[in-house]
């Protein structure tokens, strides 16, 4: 599957061969789904909680006699019917995440550079470099790809200080390292840049 290799004024500078395997592969939503459910509960605190009897201030005491007051019987001023006592059945800590095989994390996000890929959003640039940290020469030149929002994903090295700064003042743009891809973040965004050198690594994860 041949590319073209883009620079940042749009402009081809040469071919790539991409994978048939990572960029090829058949739509499939319902893996799709399933893996943005898993980053969405991994996500997830679940650091929500009430406290319980035992956690509570007060007495476990007996709080008056059982007899004679003309009061129910308790046993304790910790119960949810006292001011200040337990929640009943309130939430507690949990852990919301859910595991996914390798096989079908690998799928879901082959799928979803393979519909990217259909669309014609996936965007090979030669390298994610300027000369000015102008915000405004930056917007001038990306514009010229028509997106509405965009994941620029660089390689293992740091990605350049001037392209950095010029763009972070640029609206529905976000930065990832290659070793951060995901469904969520691929499937969210309009269209994909991915820097020449991360195709090889992007590749060897997925294989």
């Amino acid at each position: 599957m041949k590319k073209s290799i883009l620079n940042l004024k749009n402009k081809s500078v040469g071919d790539i061969n991409l994978d048939a395997e990572i960029f090829g592969i058949k739509k499939l939503p319902d893996l799709i789904h399933q893996y943005i459910r898993y980053q969405n509960a991994k996500s997830r605190q679940g650091s929500h909680k009430t406290k319980s009897r035992s956690e509570v201030n007060g007495r476990s005491k007996k709080p008056f006699s059982q007899k004679g007051t003309g009061n129910a019987r308790q046993g304790s001023n910790k119960p949810p019917n006292f001011r200040g006592g337990a929640t009943s059945m309130g939430p507690v800590n949990r852990d919301y995440s859910f595991s996914l095989n390798k096989k079908e994390k690998k799928l879901a996000l082959k799928s979803a550079l393979s519909i990217k890929f259909n669309e014609d959003k996936i965007i090979i640039i030669d390298k994610f470099e300027t000369n000015s940290l102008k915000t405004k020469q930056l917007f001038s030149d990306l514009k010229k790809f028509n997106f509405n929002s965009a994941l620029f994903i660089y390689s293992e090295t740091d990605l350049n200080k001037n392209f950095k700064l010029a763009s972070s003042n640029i609206p529905k743009i976000s930065m990832l390292n290659h070793k951060g891809i995901n469904v969520k973040d691929i499937i969210s965004y309009d269209k994909i840049f991915i820097e020449e050198k991360s195709i090889n690594e992007i590749a060897k994860r997925l294989s």
